[in-house]
Formats: structure tokens, sequence, C-alpha cells
């Protein structure tokens, strides 16, 4: 990940997808958030977005918009990361390949639609399936750190992690 004023760190993919598992190790380090001045932006790679595990440490420390880097294959994503941002009420930005490719037999197509999903679950920007496109959406930070949905709930004041222990089972 880099700033504007440069490189700030290296996030390794937690969640191997596939026959991801036979060549490569999976990330060993918790998700972490990175204060870049203007916002504190967490980073998770490609099929890290099917836990919501992921998303919600994120905003739990801290996060207001979460980058995600991905070769999606499977179609699920772009209409699951909008109830990502509404249930950690954060901003999502997803950028996906298009297209396709063929290796050692086996053909891969890309599901495109990157975009830009903002806290309470609007699509701010979606790119096309097929082609390669840049998107740019106005947020406002101060709507990442509301946890409020109304004057008598906030969606982290109102957890009530003791009956949730199974989680970390």
């Amino acid at each position: 990940m880099v700033s504007p004023s440069g490189y700030v760190a290296t996030y390794r993919k937690i969640h191997l997808f596939n026959e991801e598992k036979l060549w490569f190790q999976p990330g060993e380090k918790e998700f972490a958030v990175y204060d870049i001045g203007s916002c504190r932006i967490g980073v998770m790679i490609c099929f890290d977005w099917y836990f919501p595990e992921s998303v919600r440490i994120m905003a739990l420390k801290g996060a207001d918009v979460i980058c995600h880097a991905a070769n999606l294959v499977l179609p699920h994503c772009q209409n699951a990361m909008p109830f990502r941002c509404l249930e950690n009420r954060v901003y999502a930005v997803t950028a996906n390949r298009t297209g396709g490719e063929e290796r050692a037999g086996k053909k891969w197509h890309y599901t495109g639609k990157s975009q830009i999903a903002a806290p309470d679950a609007r699509i701010l920007y979606r790119a096309d399936e097929a082609t390669e496109e840049v998107g740019v959406a106005e947020i406002d930070v101060g709507q990442a750190r509301d946890k409020r949905i109304n004057k008598y709930n906030d969606l982290f004041a109102d957890r009530r992690i003791g009956l949730y222990r199974t989680l970390t089972g």
C-alpha cells in the first residue's frame, strides 16, 4: 500500500481460493488499518471478502475505506460488498479484473464490475463487466465514522460480544 507520502505497508492475502492452496501460503498477519491523513484504509485481497470477519475487524480497528484488489471469478462479490459496507458502516472500493485467461487447460472468466460502495449500501460507481474503466466517487469520511443507525442504536456499541463466543472458539 502506498499513500500520498509513499510506501505504507505490504499486505499478504489471508484466505486462499481454490488451487491457490496448492501453490501459496496464506498471510499470517492480522488485518491492519492505515491512517493516510484524509482517511483510514483497510486492505484485503480477492477471496478475503467472502469472510464477513475480514471487513468487521478492519471496521472495528477504525477503517473508513476498505480497498479490495481482486481477480474475482465467482459472481457474488459485487452484490455482497454493499451489504458488508452496510453491516460495518464503511466504504469499499473493489478493483476487479476483466476478461479471461486459460492456463493448463483451465479457463477463467473474471467478473469485472469494479465498484465503490457506501456505508449505506449504495453503489456509488460500478464499472462494466468487460471493459477497463476508471471510476471516481466522492466520499464522506464522517459517514463511515458514525456508527449510529438511529438515536437508539449504535452498530458497534450494541454488539453483544459475550453471546458471540462460538465465533472465536
